[in-house]
């Protein structure tokens, strides 16, 4: 995936034919916008369906002509873009497995977009937001950039800024991505340890040798290597180091909640 990203954002930025051929955004494309689309993909050899795994672009705008000039320039680009006319729309899309972001009109006819951006930064912590608005003003960018905004840009802007925008975003998606998996595959090798697997994981990776595992809990040296032979091969730990480190990864991970409560990071209730 980052090969996709590294070539996308040479051509994002140096390709002749992006410069001049989308109209500028929140313009007009006209009644021939869909033979435009279709000239221009025809004459980039771009795909009339990218590949599933291709990273995608949200665009939340209730102005149809900026959500169509922004397709044409993420599709350029070498991205999926995906428009929407409101937040609930939005909200109605099953969550992206691919590295995503938003590009988010402030002002919709629903969600406000200072209220989408709370909603997203909860369930969709992998999809950084740029705003995009023609009433900005000081205070709404300053709340917006302080709840994590990577960008906020006024209507009319730059393509390019917004295609650099947009592609950082991506590649912080992307690495967030590969994070949560990490984190997942930690939880699940942890899910797989007994209850005094745990307890001696805990005591190990708190730094206690064997012999005071034991005595802490009751049993014996041998029964201590015992269980932790069993949890550095269920945890996929090489080391005495690793396990210390998937440890910490596991007890700095955000909570999971499910529908009978909520999981601390180790995943013990």
């Amino acid at each position: 995936m980052s090969q996709v990203l590294t070539s996308v954002g040479r051509q994002s930025t140096s390709s002749p034919h992006i410069a001049g051929v989308v109209p500028t955004l929140g313009g007009r494309l006209g009644a021939k916008r869909d033979d435009l689309f279709r000239h221009c993909q025809a004459g980039l050899g771009l795909a009339s369906t990218p590949p599933q795994d291709t990273p995608t672009v949200f665009v939340i705008d209730d102005d149809v002509t900026v959500r169509e000039s922004l397709k044409l320039l993420i599709t350029f680009a070498g991205w999926r873009p995906e428009t929407f006319g409101s937040a609930q729309e939005f909200l109605a899309r099953p969550r992206a497995l691919v590295p995503s972001c938003l590009v988010l009109e402030v002002s919709l006819p629903d969600v406000n977009g200072l209220e989408l951006q709370e909603r997203v930064a909860a369930d969709r912590v992998e999809m950084p937001i740029i705003f995009i608005t023609g009433k900005g003003d000081i205070p709404m960018t300053v709340r917006a950039m302080k709840a994590g905004a990577l960008e906020f840009m006024t209507k009319p802007f730059d393509e390019q800024a917004l295609l650099c925008a947009i592609r950082s975003g991506l590649e912080q998606s992307q690495t967030a991505l590969g994070q949560n998996a990490e984190i997942h595959a930690l939880r699940t090798c942890y899910a797989s340890l007994t209850f005094r697997e745990r307890e001696v994981m805990g005591l190990v990776v708190s730094g206690l040798l064997n012999k005071q595992v034991g005595l802490r809990l009751g049993i014996s040296e041998i029964t201590v290597k015992a269980h932790r032979g069993k949890v550095m091969q269920k945890m996929k730990a090489g080391s005495l180091a690793d396990l210390v480190k998937a440890g910490e990864r596991l007890r700095h991970a955000p909570p999971v909640r499910t529908r009978t409560g909520t999981l601390n990071a180790g995943g013990v209730r």
